[in-house]
């Protein structure tokens, strides 16, 4: 079980690791894309913007992240609404699907609608055909501002229906549209209301209203709309002076200003975008960089718990091992005790050792029907040792024999000594000729009983092999 637990804790560790470096990996949300999208349609850089939004709506898709979703559609729409109108419009027809589909927030409902209807409105324009679609997406718009309350997306969509009447050359009702889209314009919408007048009164020829709203456009940073406002000027003055042409000539000679605004626009796109190239490089790198020391980090950490987890496995290992042999060598011990029990059992069952074992020092005599009786018990008991002995010792004596048994059976000197009616010092010294004569054993710190253990053990290893 503690083993087991090592190797879930390392799993464990490895997935947390690796769903962190997943996590970053993919920590790029639709919504941050669409943030760098706007970054770069802010700077003037429409190609990267429209690259970024493409991706964040695939991004928003996926993730199902229907909000995201509509509102990349929108800004690319708006992107691409002067170069590509008819693709705007086909974008803006997609974001209001999503919309309608996954609704949010009635106001982005009046915003999708409002710029369906002016891209419509564009596309109308362009290919000379019918305004109808456009004025249903802004008239709907405006029922449901109007129905909200919603002041400036009145206003909004009031400039945009007076832009398609405008369009439609009824300037008049272009006009009052736009008299009410002036009334009920904020701050932030005036200027564009009051472009939208202007432009009416010029087109109706009322020079004076046209150059009254004009000069009350404050452009303040935005060049083009200061562009706008002093061309429109300059064509009042002209038209007034009747100098048709030379209003022909100073048109075509904003125009060409115009161009070199835009071509600027352009330059200042390319260079924003190798810039940004060129700062995204350098993230992309410094990103690998984190990764890869976040990854070299989590493999050593998982190298160190593995390597612990290998030594605690080891250690836990050979701990229980000495445990086994510790019990294997308990239940050795145990076994070997019951063996001797059970030996000394049957021997002291025996008639002869009951003979051996009497008391007292009165001669014993044994019959050689009871030494054989007595050798028979011990080689059942001893593997065969003494049938080995004689084997190995061809040339020992019965009486040699003899005194081996005695001695196996554990019989005192003494009791030797009555059996063979002799001194205890003669008993001593046989044992002595026995295991230097027979056994060529010299050391007179080792016993005849050391020897004969000695060849019982060397006697049970070999059958055991």
């Amino acid at each position: 079980m503690h083993t087991k637990s090592l190797y879930l804790l390392i799993i464990s560790v490895l997935l947390v690791a690796y769903s962190c470096t997943q996590r970053d990996s993919h920590s790029q949300t639709a919504k941050a894309c669409m943030e760098e999208a706007e970054i770069a349609l802010d700077n003037d850089s429409i190609l990267l913007g429209e690259t970024l939004l493409r991706k964040t709506i695939r991004m928003a898709e996926v993730s199902e992240d229907w909000h995201t979703y509509y509102i990349s559609y929108q800004r690319l729409a708006e992107a691409l609404s002067q170069s590509n109108p008819k693709e705007a419009l086909q974008l803006m027809k997609k974001a209001l699907t999503i919309y309608e589909q996954h609704p949010d927030d009635e106001r982005n409902h009046v915003i999708l609608l409002d710029y369906t209807g002016t891209y419509a409105a564009q596309v109308a324009f362009i290919e000379k055909g019918s305004y109808d679609e456009a004025l249903d997406y802004i008239c709907r718009a405006y029922d449901i501002a109007q129905k909200e309350q919603m002041t400036d997306l009145m206003c909004q969509t009031l400039t945009s229906l007076a832009n398609i009447a405008w369009a439609k050359e009824d300037y008049r009702q272009a006009l009052n549209y736009a008299h009410k889209a002036e009334s009920v314009a904020s701050d932030e919408l005036l200027s564009g209301t009051q472009q939208v007048l202007a432009r009416i009164y010029f087109s109706l020829n009322m020079l004076d209203s046209a150059e009254t709203v004009y000069r009350q456009i404050e452009p303040g940073d935005d060049v083009h709309l200061a562009y706008i406002v002093q061309s429109h000027l300059a064509k009042i003055a002209l038209r007034r002076m009747k100098a048709t042409q030379l209003e022909d000539s100073i048109a075509q000679a904003f125009e060409q200003v115009e161009g070199f605004y835009y071509k600027a626009l352009d330059q200042k796109d390319d260079y924003y975008q190798q810039t940004l190239r060129q700062e995204m490089e350098n993230q992309r790198l410094e990103y690998r960089s984190q990764m890869y020391s976040r990854t070299l980090l989590i493999v050593i950490i998982a190298a160190v718990i593995v390597l612990l987890a290998v030594v605690l496995a080891l250690r836990y290992r050979i701990h229980m091992l000495r445990q086994e042999a510790e019990h294997q060598k308990l239940l050795l011990h145990q076994a070997e005790e019951v063996v001797a029990f059970l030996k000394n059992f049957i021997l002291e069952r025996t008639e002869v050792l009951k003979k051996l074992n009497q008391s007292g020092d009165s001669l014993i005599y044994l019959t050689s029907h009871e030494w054989s009786e007595i050798e028979r018990t011990l080689n059942a008991i001893d593997n065969n040792r003494f049938a080995v002995i004689r084997k190995q010792h061809p040339d020992m004596t019965e009486d040699d024999i003899r005194l081996c048994i005695l001695t196996r059976l554990g019989i005192s000197n003494r009791t030797i000594g009555n059996i063979y009616c002799i001194t205890v010092s003669a008993v001593q010294h046989r044992k002595l000729k026995l295991k230097k004569d027979v056994f060529g054993e010299t050391n007179p710190d080792i016993t005849l009983e050391q020897i004969l253990t000695s060849q019982e053990e060397k006697i049970t290893k070999k059958i055991s092999l």
